[in-house]
């Protein structure tokens, strides 16, 4: 297994192109399923993630081409042949390394009639059930026997439902979207997510001849078709609001001043104002935003929210800029119960820390030091990259996989900006000041 070297303390500038979103390109690539035939889709993030949903297709018997970019051709696309599905499950040794497995089960159901999926997994942040699913596809005419770990379902006939969710789970909406597509009649979700990635999926599904109405809204009204087909243009999956999150937020732990390009700046809006809180200036354009931070951020404190509030997915991230922040700050965490499990590892680092059930309260420190850490699930992975950036001496990360789930060709980034940072395996020693970056800053961050 392999492991990154940081050697901290430096302040980071430049630019840093965004990827495709994770959590927009995985539903995406499983909606495919839903019409035969040849689909294109551009932006697709090198990420493991995405190579076990294109196992998981491959599984259920439609393979895939990742081609390599050259000419006009975009970076990242991604051409999955949908024509035959010979199986129609996700079993759980795919299904067990990644949650959005389970979105397999509103296309299979509503193009076969049929489906097997092998209960989730993931991150281990929380139980995040899917009992929002199986109702939504219930209301839709669907019949579900739970057994051995898995999830068998049954439709004969779907058909148009009101359906109204306990609360606006992103994965629950995006299964029983997929499914409603092809159900007889009109539903409504109610109480739907509102994230931009679950409105990507609304794009994608209405160019291969979906109607959708209120994306972006709490209520989603699906007009069911009979079939759908491809595409007939190349769809590209929107950039990541969070890999941009997390780029920007190193602006603050490292007191730098770092551009995010290939951008859509809405979907970061909800972070502006808390940039500017912390003391920094934010500048944007019709791609790109710009947060710049000269000196120690001020203590901030945020409550997780659905969407439009602010993201669960950049919470570990805003507690590692706060721990180097003046001040106290109060984290509250209101999607998942067991999210706070990158406090120990900043600990390790000399953060402040103390947490009382979903809140956590943070007293900023004058600096951390650099220590050995481990990673307990993606965004924790990230988390710890950032207070490594600003720690003074050498930070060491264990359990790579996390981050390889959600953030693509993150070592060649940070480099770019300057950040000392290198993988080796876990055996290899790397002596404490010998890392190079690409563009070396000229100056360390205070503190």
């Amino acid at each position: 297994m392999d492991k990154l070297v940081i050697d901290g303390g430096y302040r980071l500038s430049g630019r840093v192109p965004i990827s495709g979103a994770k959590n927009a390109a995985l539903p995406i690539l499983i909606a495919t399923l839903l019409a035969s035939g040849q689909h294109t889709i551009d932006n697709v993030p090198e990420l493991v993630d995405i190579s076990t949903t294109l196992s998981l297709l491959g599984r259920i018997g439609c393979p895939s081409l990742v081609a390599e970019p050259g000419g006009s051709q975009k970076r990242g696309r991604v051409v999955i042949d949908t024509t035959r599905i010979a199986f129609r499950e996700a079993p759980y040794d795919l299904v067990r390394k990644m949650r959005a497995s389970v979105l397999a089960l509103g296309p299979l159901l509503a193009r076969c009639g049929e489906a097997r999926v092998s209960l989730p997994g993931g991150c281990a942040i929380g139980v995040r059930p899917i009992d929002q699913h199986l109702k939504g596809l219930e209301a839709l005419g669907c019949r579900f026997e739970l057994t051995g770990g898995y999830v068998h379902g049954r439709a004969d006939r779907l058909v148009g439902a009101e359906i109204h969710l306990d609360f606006p789970t992103v994965t629950g909406t995006e299964n029983i979207l997929m499914a409603a597509v092809l159900a007889d009649g009109v539903t409504r979700i109610h109480n739907a997510a509102k994230e931009p990635e679950v409105a990507d999926l609304a794009r994608f599904l209405r160019s291969m001849g979906a109607r959708i109405e209120g994306e972006g809204t709490s209520t989603l009204t699906i007009d069911g078709v009979p079939a759908l087909r491809p595409s007939r243009e190349p769809h590209s999956v929107l950039p990541d609001r969070i890999e941009a999150g997390t780029y920007l937020t190193a602006a603050l732990t490292t007191r730098g001043d770092i551009t995010v390009t290939e951008v859509d700046p809405r979907t970061l809006e909800v972070l502006v104002p808390m940039f500017q809180a912390a003391g920094a200036t934010v500048s944007s354009g019709e791609d790109w935003m710009r947060v710049v931070c000269d000196e120690r951020p001020q203590a901030v404190s945020v409550e997780t929210q659905p969407h439009p509030g602010f993201p669960t997915d950049m919470q570990a991230q805003w507690m590692a800029a706060m721990t180097l922040a003046a001040g106290t700050s109060v984290l509250r965490e209101t999607i998942f119960e067991n999210r706070f499990m990158h406090v120990p590892e900043l600990m390790r680092l000399g953060a402040e820390i103390q947490t009382r059930g979903n809140e956590s309260v943070v007293e900023g420190a004058p600096h951390l030091t650099g220590a050995t850490v481990m990673a307990t699930d993606l965004r924790a992975s990230a988390s710890l990259v950032l207070a490594g950036l600003a720690a003074q001496g050498q930070t060491q990360l264990l359990r790579l996989y996390h981050l390889d789930r959600g953030y693509a060709r993150l070592v060649e980034k940070l480099g770019d900006l300057g950040a000392r940072v290198v993988r080796v395996a876990d055996d290899v020693s790397v002596p404490v000041g010998s890392i190079q970056a690409a563009e070396p800053s000229d100056s360390r961050a205070a503190g």
